[in-house]
């Protein structure tokens, strides 16, 4: 680290000045010698020890700090500037008091040196990344491949996080919660309606009374060759044997 970034990773201040500090001594709190930020050699120096207004630095050339801005009663704004005349002045740096603490704040070459070494190191690191994954075989070529496993891996720790319960007092404090409702608001018991009787398809109905005549058919048809015979036969007679059947001649 050289020289001129050295201010910009430093700080300064002093408790005992920050509880009263206000526009009227927020500069000799910044002339403290022990502040590494102000430079002994200024006209601000010979003005104080002369014991003369800070009106007088316009009247001198040389090195200087001027209050900027003010915003009570947090932010303070100090200007380190060279004034050639009355008139003409060319700005050095710029101070800012943030509760009580001092800060330089950055240039603007220091601020686009910043970002540029930001910007190229996360360029140069997303290619590392990128040539990690690439192969090459002489007879297939090159190709990606990727690493699933870390993928599968941060997947189920998301999933893991997403699944965590509350903490114990989260859980009691709901429960209780909950209690507490359900005694206020106590559910009311609805008796749901008796279900209505199974209704028979007339399908089945047609097929029941058309099964019932079958049977009585099948009863009939059944009775009537054995009321035939026996009408055929006639009844015996006491003692009286009736004659044998004849039995049809067969021809040769």
């Amino acid at each position: 680290m050289n020289d001129r970034e050295a201010p910009l990773s430093i700080s300064w201040h002093d408790t005992a000045w920050i509880p009263v500090l206000n526009p009227g001594n927020v500069m000799d709190y910044f002339s403290d010698r022990s502040n590494p930020f102000y430079d002994r050699t200024c006209n601000n120096e010979v003005v104080k020890m002369q014991r003369l207004g800070l009106e007088q630095l316009n009247n001198m050339s040389g090195l200087e700090y001027i209050l900027l801005h003010v915003q009570e009663p947090i932010l303070y704004v100090v200007r380190k500037q060279h004034r050639h005349s009355s008139t003409q002045v060319t700005p050095l740096a710029d101070y800012y008091i943030i509760a009580g603490i001092v800060y330089q704040a950055p240039d603007l070459c220091s601020v686009i040196n910043s970002r540029l070494l930001n910007t190229t190191h996360y360029l140069q690191s997303a290619f590392e990344e990128a040539l990690s994954f690439s192969r090459y075989h002489p007879s297939k070529g090159y190709w990606w491949e990727f690493k699933e496993k870390q993928q599968d891996t941060k997947n189920k720790k998301k999933e893991k996080k997403k699944d965590e319960q509350g903490s114990i007092f989260q859980i009691q404090r709901v429960d209780a919660l909950l209690e507490d409702l359900s005694k206020r608001f106590p559910p009311k018991s609805i008796q749901p309606p008796p279900p209505p009787p199974p209704e028979k398809p007339i399908d089945q109905e047609n097929k029941s009374s058309e099964e019932k005549v079958d049977v009585k058919l099948e009863k009939e048809e059944d009775e009537t060759p054995t009321q035939s015979a026996a009408q055929r036969r006639p009844a015996p007679t006491d003692g009286i044997k009736p004659p044998p059947d004849k039995k049809p001649k067969l021809l040769r």
